[in-house]
């Protein structure tokens, strides 16, 4: 039930606030007289409406806001973004408004536990909220350690590109090398297939050479037991080994 009467609040605020300057329209341009502290009482309220929303307990709810106006969106986002480095919200400390013809702007300056804050809050000629946003207030030695980071940080990146590009430069010296020697495996001839060795052949012919010679010596030693001057006439049927014991 709290969350309903929170945004029906919130709604209801911003209705009021442009009947107001509805009122204020038909009546001329008599509302640019309206007084800095009913200014600075609509901006508190937005700003009031936004913290409690964005305090994590309505996140249906800001959601259904964030998708139908795109202002409440922007807002949200702003508020988010910087609320890990403001902390808790303390009080408001200071605040101010400036009224023209334009419209109206309200800055409130929030205290909070770990930095301070800039809320602005922006209102158009028909007092309609057109933009809301949050500055976090750095002291000047976090925005120069702020600079000298992202200062290394760029520097550093740009460094190391460089190096990689240096780097994928002397790989190509070793292209061709590589390319070398693949065509050089490619073109190698095939080795042929190695002969048999003669020396088998050798061992053949050495043994029918010996054969050979053992027969013509056989057949002398017939020829001369039987007188015969040649061994012409003589042939060779088969020659046996005769065992001896």
């Amino acid at each position: 039930m709290k969350r309903w009467l929170l945004v029906l609040g919130m709604i209801t605020c911003i209705l009021g606030v442009s009947a107001c300057g509805s009122k204020q329209e038909e009546a001329g341009p008599a509302w640019t007289d309206m007084i800095e502290e009913e200014a600075i009482y609509y901006g508190e309220q937005v700003f009031q409406n936004l913290r409690e929303i964005c305090s994590g307990n309505y996140e249906n709810e800001k959601a259904q806001i964030a998708k139908a106006d795109a202002v409440s969106a922007s807002a949200f986002s702003s508020w988010d973004s910087a609320q890990e480095d403001i902390g808790e919200f303390v009080e408001i400390s200071e605040e101010n408004a400036q009224i023209n013809d334009d419209g109206f702007v309200v800055n409130l300056k929030i205290k909070g536990t770990i930095h301070d804050a800039n809320i602005e809050i922006i209102f158009d000629d028909e007092m309609m909220l057109t933009s809301m946003s949050t500055n976090v207030i750095y002291s000047f030695g976090e925005l120069m350690a702020k600079a000298a980071m992202n200062t290394l940080l760029g520097m550093g990146t740009v460094f190391v590109v460089l190096i990689l590009i240096s780097l994928i430069i002397s790989c190509f010296t070793f292209i061709p090398k590589i390319q070398a020697s693949f065509t050089k495996k490619s073109q190698q001839p095939q080795q042929p297939v190695a002969a048999p060795a003669p020396a088998a052949v050798a061992a053949v012919e050495e043994e029918e050479t010996d054969d050979l010679e053992l027969v013509a010596v056989i057949a002398a030693a017939i020829a001369a037991s039987q007188g015969a001057a040649s061994t012409d006439g003589f042939v060779v049927r088969s020659i046996r080994k005769r065992r001896t014991f």
